[in-house]
């Protein structure tokens, strides 16, 4: 139990505390907020300068699947590196073993993007149909 608070003891204290700090945001936020509705609160803001035409429209959903593909690759691509780096000095087996794990884990990326590819997904839309 000692071995297991000390490895997780921070981790054990910062979910309260974090929790904490979030609630007690919200709340102070909801209290000291002004809530008096004017027409230029509720107005579309548009780079400081004035909304022409309406204030809806329609975007394709396939810029919405581009982002995404675009986050999951860059955020493994993040993790990536340190992961790597940290099994630099370990014993050859161990090492030879994370780098079969890394094949597999940038083969299977592969396959993804190579299945958004073959969906069409990453090619941009020529223009978005109106309604």
């Amino acid at each position: 139990m000692e071995q297991l608070l000390e490895n997780y003891g921070a981790v054990l204290i910062a979910i309260p505390v974090g929790a904490f700090l979030v609630l007690n945001a919200l709340v102070v936020t909801q209290l000291l907020a002004p809530k008096r509705r004017t027409k230029l609160k509720g107005q579309v803001y548009e780079c400081g300068m004035l909304p022409i035409g309406r204030n809806w429209a329609q975007v394709h959903v396939r810029y919405y699947v581009f982002a995404i593909l675009f986050l999951v690759f860059d955020v493994e691509i993040i993790f990536l590196f340190p992961w790597a780096v940290s099994f630099l000095g370990l014993s050859d087996t161990l090492g030879q073993f994370v780098l079969w794990e890394m094949v597999l884990f940038i083969g299977i990326l592969a396959l993804a993007l190579g299945y958004a590819w073959r969906k069409g997904v990453l090619e941009w839309p020529k223009r978005i149909p109106a309604n």
